[in-house]
């Protein structure tokens, strides 16, 4: 088949669109990105969440399986850690702390978000159908009916690059909308819910002692009426620890030190903050804004170019706080693939906008978990709570209260949060009966802790909390 693909985005989203597209038998498959990739799992310039906790949720790494093989093996001997949602989270819930069991539950991977991007990219590039090429794409060529390439713009100026299909996985800062306006489409929409979350990051040594603590979260509460405000300390690759703190609009965490610390043991628990006082920081605070969601409604568009494909973050962004983004992209890549196996071809007629509505799918669900909790921070732009989420959300805090006692709520929440359902598993009969009845155990009266764990936690504590 010679055929040319070209992907713009070097990032998860189009190194996945990349691999299906050359299992498929596309002869010549072009990443175009604008930034020198790092030979290596380092921080990039184009990825602004980059330094922040990521969570590689099971649904997406599955879907990452399916499209590059051994991927889990290659994070797990990279040193991603394994975290079992039922017993190796340790979580303060806006309804309080949540039980851990010794029944099995599903399993993500905790590591830096370098870590993903370097392994899976390492591993399309084995493809010797696949090439990355710094360039910064400008543009499409073709017309309103058919996309035929991309406009790149490098050192000699600008040139047309051919490509039968062209996918845009350039992430939040896709030009979509102008590049689409470009060749006549227009009217695209787009909506935006921001609540104004400013995510600060910093990086500990493991101590001594505590490499097998578990991963430790105090989560925002959104029924309060005021900002929302959380911590996490993550265990990831090289024995150390990724801890971030989130807050909306009002509550932002501060970008020092001391302050960092103080945000941390002023959330309703202070166990993060306890944590780290007695840890060895290895870096500065690392602040970034871009957190709002962003949906743009391609797959409503009444017209739609074919050879045209777009992909993860340029299709649908969200509130990071919530996990969903690289399962999303793995999950749009995997319609990509099963789109182009029934089509027989990237060039076949409709396939485009199959593959557009196929993706949209995923994305649509978590724009709805995720704006439908940040509409409750107050300060939110672009959205407000309306009757069906003020129900949702009576049913959701209903279902985390039960959740701290009940195994059937807990594992209805763990199978939406990490993915491997759609959330209207939360209304399986079994999960209402749950939320229903409520917890049959008492609720918790702080963090439930092995002895071994709290030993480690007071020796560790330096502030006297």
């Amino acid at each position: 088949m010679s055929r040319r693909a070209v992907v713009v985005g070097a990032g998860l989203a189009g190194m996945l669109a990349a691999a299906v597209l050359a299992d498929a038998g596309v002869a010549e498959v072009v990443v175009l990105d604008r930034d020198e990739l790092p030979e290596g799992p380092r921080q990039r310039r184009g990825l602004p969440q980059g330094r922040h906790a990521h969570l590689l949720m099971t649904g997406g790494l599955r879907a990452m399986e399916e499209i590059v093989p051994g991927v889990g093996k290659r994070l797990l001997a990279a040193g991603a850690h394994e975290i079992s949602l039922s017993s190796g989270v340790l979580a303060r819930s806006p309804e309080g702390w949540l039980r851990r069991w010794r029944r099995e539950g599903p399993v993500m991977l905790t590591c830096t978000r370098a870590l993903v991007d370097w392994t899976v990219r390492a591993a399309v590039l084995e493809h010797p159908r696949v090439e990355v090429r710094r360039a910064a794409a400008v543009g499409l060529t073709g017309s309103a009916g058919r996309v035929r390439g991309v406009r790149v713009s490098g050192p000699d100026g600008e040139a047309d690059l051919h490509a039968d299909l062209v996918v845009d996985a350039s992430g939040r800062g896709t030009r979509i909308v102008t590049w689409l306006a470009g060749l006549g489409l227009s009217g695209v929409r787009t909506r935006t819910v921001d609540s104004g979350l400013v995510n600060a990051s910093r990086v500990y040594r493991v101590p001594a002692g505590a490499e097998r603590f578990p991963l430790t979260i105090v989560q925002a509460d959104p029924y309060v009426s005021r900002p929302g405000r959380s911590a996490m300390v993550m265990p990831v690759e090289g024995d150390r620890w990724l801890v971030s703190c989130g807050g909306t609009r009002g509550g932002e965490p501060p970008a020092d030190a001391e302050g960092f610390l103080r945000y941390t043991l002023d959330l309703p628990d202070p166990i993060v903050g306890r944590l780290i006082s007695g840890a060895e920081p290895l870096t500065d605070v690392h602040v970034s804004r871009s957190t709002s969601n962003v949906r743009h409604y391609l797959d409503k568009a009444p017209h739609w170019p074919e050879g045209l494909v777009v992909l993860g973050d340029a299709l649908g962004t969200f509130n990071p706080a919530y996990g969903q983004g690289m399962s999303v992209a793995a999950f749009g890549a995997r319609v990509l693939g099963q789109e182009l196996e029934r089509a027989g071809g990237p060039d076949a007629p409709g396939l485009a906008r199959r593959v557009l509505r196929g993706a949209a799918r995923p994305v649509d669900a978590a724009w709805a978990m995720a704006v439908g909790q940040d509409v409750l921070y107050p300060g939110t732009r672009g959205g407000r709570a309306g009757i069906a989420d003020r129900a949702v959300t009576a049913y959701t805090r209903r279902m985390t209260r039960a959740a701290a006692g009940s195994f059937a709520a807990a594992s209805a929440i763990w199978d939406v949060t990490s993915m491997r359902t759609p959330p209207t598993r939360m209304f399986h009969p079994a999960a209402v009966l749950a939320a229903l009845t409520g917890s049959p155990l008492p609720a918790l009266s702080g963090p439930p802790l092995t002895p071994a764990e709290r030993e480690v936690l007071d020796g560790l504590d330096r502030t006297g909390a």
